[in-house]
């Protein structure tokens, strides 16, 4: 069973009894073991010190509870021996004299290892030891099994590795996890006992976040709920994250047990790792982290536990990830806030004017936009209103073959809204003239014939330039760049091209919302009619009426789907069949075989027309996706796309 670099993970939410550990390892727990397996879970997380609940306080010097808690420990463990899954339970640990808040590790009806807190809080320590004293490990025995104690343990299960922090662990200036995770552990697991109060919670999943985004891991948390409340509450939260991102996380406050189920992606992660060159470099306290690890005990667990991932996918995966829902207000800004200084930077050190293709399409106009900030903004900054007026903007038009009456409008529209320089060009004349020169039949419309108008605007467009001592502002996407939709020495071609890091998906919400935000009036309709423009080159002839028969969506696939492909290719690395699988998630609308079929082309053109991004101009950088030769994507224009068609 294709588990497709996932894992299942879940966190208890357990409301505990104060010095009842029958009760706490009784029904409830069995009851949410049972779940566990029947959805499929490799690892259950249960909270800190479960077994007992956490505000024992001087009971836990009780041999009564102590013993209770060991013999509940024994019969847990062997029920859940049953299921397959690894659990991960909170238990106080008598060891050489002393007591340590732990976690037991168990699979198969086994302890595979007990990891002791290493942090203790002011109010833990006068019956718990700091687990530091065992980092070298120690052999003990416990519940019946013979085991390792010691904090520095990771454990692997299947293509997964973990490791295991407790509660406080977490809020150290360099917790525990940190180490784990540069000597190799992917996931952390955390069995917690965190009270409420005021904002907690937002500060505990702000630091969730921002340390699982810092290790590159996951991480699955579970806090005590219930227990006593004489002087704190515990709310039982419980979530999982992954790499900063929330995947999943539970109702606190809550009367019912239950668990939070979530998979998390550990060739992700692994993929991740290995891009951010720094991650291994060394441990928190110097050390090689390859030295580091060596100081691990690694125990092999066996295999996860088989999960049907294409029956369910217990996570949300994302269809537009350039363009996620719900923040569009923050990401659209801040692009156009990124490209905006990028292009007025580079502006202000030639002090050129500017020159611009407009055709009334998506690209021009958010190129176009973005020029008329930038000019803004260097008026602003200089006081020089003349050097830096819209009229030093000169947008041309050049209308050809398969121009329609709208697209042309919407470009004239736009340009006078704006208050720049507009000028009209037709290419009609020049191409016929060219096709002439070259023997063409103009009645052939094929690669020739498109390729032709296209390179006769970059020609005009850069002589104009040449003419106002201006330079060419590209309009070119990323999505274009990465299909190679663009004619070689034609539009492929700027001086600057401001769109360069920009994928259509996002072309698409910047200008909607540039429409709602930035402009009003004339332009703003203009802008709304533009976004309802379908997306063309147009150089095929209009048809009978006079409308775009030229739809490029319908000759390279949807770029909400080549988007998606491009995304997850470029960022993590994924191979097809799994990009494949993703992306039959995320799109309900579209069959197996027509993603299949554009996946396909997504991958040939991507490798074929390599060539094109090795040579493209300079461009800002939007997101960690980049063609950039230069700071992003590097690649030989003769790489094979073979082995990777065939793999779907």
């Amino acid at each position: 069973m294709e588990n497709h670099g996932f894992i299942r993970t879940a966190a208890a939410v357990l409301n505990t009894r104060t010095a009842a550990p029958a009760y706490n390892t009784g029904v409830a727990s069995r009851i949410l073991i049972s779940k566990a397996a029947g959805m499929g879970v490799s690892i259950l997380v249960f909270p800190e010190l479960s077994v007992t609940g956490y505000s024992c306080g001087d009971l836990f010097c009780s041999t009564t509870l102590l013993k209770e808690a060991e013999k509940q420990v024994a019969e847990l463990v062997e029920f859940a021996g049953n299921t397959g899954m690894t659990i991960v339970i909170g238990a106080p640990v008598p060891c050489c004299g002393r007591l340590y808040n732990c976690a037991i590790v168990a699979k198969d009806g086994e302890i595979k290892g007990i990891v002791p807190k290493t942090f203790i809080p002011g109010h833990e320590t006068a019956w718990f030891e700091s687990g530091s004293t065992l980092v070298s490990g120690m052999e003990i025995t416990y519940a019946g099994h013979t085991c390792c104690i010691s904090p520095n343990q990771i454990f692997q299960l299947g293509e997964a590795s973990f490791a295991v922090e407790l509660g406080d662990d977490l809020w150290a200036p360099v917790p525990p996890s940190s180490y784990h995770a540069l000597a190799g552990a992917q996931l952390i697991a955390n069995p917690a006992a965190c009270n409420e109060t005021v904002m907690k919670d937002a500060s505990r999943s702000r630091l969730l976040g921002q340390h699982s985004a810092k290790t590159v891991c996951g991480y699955i948390y579970s806090s005590v709920g219930g227990d006593s409340t004489q002087d704190t509450v515990f709310a039982g939260s419980a979530s999982v994250w992954e790499n900063g991102k929330r995947l999943a996380s539970g109702e606190r406050y809550s009367i019912h047990d239950d668990i939070v189920v979530a998979d998390i992606d550990i060739e992700k992660l692994d993929t991740l790792r290995r891009k951010a060159t720094g991650f291994w470099s060394t441990a928190p306290d110097g050390t090689p982290s390859a030295s580091y690890g060596s100081m691990y005990l690694k125990n092999c667990l066996g295999e996860a536990y088989p999960t049907d991932f294409e029956a369910e996918l217990c996570r949300h995966i994302e269809p537009h990830p350039f363009a996620p829902a719900g923040q569009e207000d923050y990401r659209c800004r801040e692009i156009l806030d990124i490209q905006v200084a990028a292009l007025a930077g580079r502006l202000g050190r030639i002090g050129s004017k500017a020159v611009i293709g407009i055709s009334g399409g998506l690209d021009s106009t958010l190129a176009l936009i973005v020029t008329a900030l930038a000019f803004d903004r260097l008026q602003e900054a200089t006081g020089d209103k003349s050097k830096w007026s819209h009229e030093n903007i000169i947008g041309v038009t050049m209308p050809g073959f398969g121009t329609t009456s709208r697209t042309k409008n919407n470009a004239w529209d736009l340009m006078k809204a704006l208050g720049i320089t507009c000028r009209e060009i037709s290419i009609k004349a020049a191409c016929e003239q060219h096709f002439k020169d070259i023997s063409h039949d103009a009645s052939v419309h094929d690669a020739t014939y498109e390729n032709t108008q296209a390179r006769e605007r970059t020609q005009i467009l850069m002589d104009i330039a040449n003419q106002t001592g201006g330079i060419v502002i590209g309009t070119g996407d990323l999505s274009e760049l990465a299909l190679g939709w663009a004619t070689y020495n034609g539009d492929h071609m700027s001086m600057y091209g401001v769109n360069a890091g920009v994928p259509k998906t996002l072309v698409r919400s910047i200008v909607k919302w540039a429409a709602e935000n930035k402009l009003e009036g004339r332009c703003k309709e203009t802008l709304l009619d533009i976004l309802d423009t379908p997306i063309s080159p147009e150089l095929l002839p209009a048809n009978e009426k006079g409308e775009i028969q030229q739809v490029t969506e319908d000759l390279v696939g949807p770029y909400e789907l080549h988007d998606f492909f491009l995304y997850n290719f470029m960022k993590y690395g994924f191979a097809p069949g799994k990009i494949f699988f993703l992306a039959r998630k995320a799109f309900l609308t579209y069959d197996d075989e027509t993603i299949k079929k554009w996946l396909k082309t997504f991958i040939r053109r991507f490798f074929n027309q390599q060539f094109k991004r090795s040579c493209m101009p300079d461009g800002p950088q939007i997101s960690d996706v980049s063609l950039s030769p230069r700071g992003g994507w590097h690649m030989a224009s003769d790489a094979w796309s073979d082995d990777f068609i065939k793999s779907l």
